[in-house]
């Protein structure tokens, strides 16, 4: 089995509608392919119109089943753990805790949970604690005053 590399990024001073843009943005300069699974379907349509106006200068080419085309998507959204558009990079977000085992199909997983929501707080130590248990290799990242993020040993 190959090893899980998971990022814990922790908002404290930003939401998740302010950080996911430009993480997804930053991914997505690399070439690489992104999957965003979140923890409920009736979330998919509103992070879908999210990443189209969030920004009217910046174009972040995704879509979801809606949409059509997943496989095609070089960001696809979704709340299910499959992964039709190929995509090396997950992010998941409200709430998403895949079963560990296929995170292994990701090069890389980057998971954003509000710090300041204790339902939230309390599902990422336990995710946290899944992942470790499979000799993940774990990176936290907390948000500092400024609202960038510094990864914590």
């Amino acid at each position: 089995m190959k090893m899980i590399r998971v990022d814990f990024y922790h908002l404290q001073r930003s939401s998740l509608e302010q950080i996911l843009p430009k993480l997804c943005e930053k991914a997505y300069s690399t070439g690489k392919r992104i999957k965003i699974q979140l923890g409920t379907e009736e979330r998919i349509e509103f992070i879908n119109t999210l990443l189209w106006t969030y920004n009217e200068e910046s174009f972040l080419p995704h879509g979801s089943k809606k949409d059509g085309f997943s496989e095609e998507q070089p960001v696809f959204i979704s709340a299910d753990e499959d992964n039709p558009n190929g995509a090396s990079l997950l992010i998941l977000a409200d709430g998403a805790m895949p079963n560990p085992d296929t995170l292994q199909h990701y090069e890389r997983v980057l998971n954003i949970f509000d710090g300041m929501n204790d339902v939230s707080l309390n599902n990422a130590r336990n995710y946290w604690k899944q992942i470790r248990d499979l000799d993940g290799e774990l990176h936290y990242w907390q948000q500092n005053e400024k609202g960038s993020f510094e990864q914590k040993v």
